[in-house]
């Protein structure tokens, strides 16, 4: 996970250096908000008309291997795929790119400026959180989703 933590910094720190606006989202958010979990990729929500800058930013950063759209919920939940090979490890690191569809555009709305480990970044917010890991709704996400839940009982 070290590897990972290490281009989910680079890629951030890529986007933010470049103003390109983005908000993490899936396992990076859950350790955001306190829930440290296994995650094998980098998850993060964007507006479609930055698509070909993040798609570029990777590629600056070695994500060169493109992968096929994804469409969910007829349309309302659209993934772009990019992933690069670690020469180290030769592990396959994936960059989801969720486009803030109208489906998402409170999530997208509500984001958060989150200082975590040493870095800012720009974060899905829990309510948010609950909202994208309940369309989801795989046992991994239903684990968060408890989570995210206890959350509101600490307020």
């Amino acid at each position: 996970m070290a590897r990972l933590l290490d281009e989910f910094i680079g890629v951030t720190e890529a986007l933010n250096t470049r103003g390109i606006d983005y908000a993490v989202c899936g396992g990076w958010a859950m350790a955001i908000h306190g829930f440290l979990r296994a995650t094998t990729d980098i998850d993060l929500i964007i507006l479609s008309e930055d698509l070909d800058a993040v798609i570029e930013t990777a590629r600056s950063l070695g994500f060169d291997i493109k992968g096929l759209p994804l469409n969910f919920d007829k349309g309302e939940t659209l993934i772009r795929r990019i992933s690069k090979i670690d020469h180290a490890t030769k592990e396959l690191i994936t960059l989801d790119l969720i486009l803030a569809t109208e489906k998402y555009a409170d999530v997208w709305n509500d984001r958060r400026l989150v200082k975590w480990n040493a870095g800012e970044y720009r974060v899905v917010s829990a309510s948010g959180m609950k909202v994208m890991k309940e369309a989801a709704g795989r046992p991994k996400d239903l684990i968060d989703l408890d989570y995210l839940r206890g959350l509101d009982d600490e307020d």
